[in-house]
């Protein structure tokens, strides 16, 4: 299985700029990119990023992780919302370097304890393809019930 986006960009980092053209699902398409939208604009109104997309990629894989998991234990969830928060820094030697990302789970689930439901949810964490993709950074998690 091999999923795919397009992405093109003219210019230098910092006066360039670029265009998510689209992903295989056409889910996300047209979005900007721009190194105001990556560095300077904390609002996210300029556009997209890299970091964006790898936050959405490692809150929806844990989400559905999870999911599967309380499903296989018999105690479905009635729902789930995961956040994914990435740490960009600069770097020692320049540039930039992700050095985290911090994931919030808050879970609606009948027949377990809080206590159970964060076992589940750090299971999850540790066998969701992105947060093996992301094995080079610090990955935390804050599971709880809503």
């Amino acid at each position: 299985m091999k999923r795919y986006a397009n992405v093109i960009w003219n210019g230098s980092l910092t006066k360039g700029s670029g265009t998510l053209l689209e992903t295989q699902s056409q889910a996300l398409r047209d979005l900007p990119l721009s190194f105001k939208a990556r560095f300077e604009d904390e609002s996210g109104r300029a556009g997209t990023n890299p970091e964006e997309l790898i936050a959405a990629a490692h809150a929806s894989c844990i989400a559905m992780q999870l999911a599967h998991l309380l499903a296989e234990n018999g105690t479905p969830a009635e729902s789930l919302e995961s956040k994914a928060e990435i740490d960009l820094q600069p770097a020692e030697g320049g540039g930039f370097q992700i050095r985290g990302s911090a994931i919030t789970m808050v879970g609606k689930v009948a027949g377990l304890d809080e206590d159970q439901f964060k076992e589940i949810a750090a299971k999850a964490k540790e066998i969701c393809p992105v947060s093996k993709a992301l094995g080079a950074i610090d990955v935390t998690l804050d599971a709880r019930f809503s």
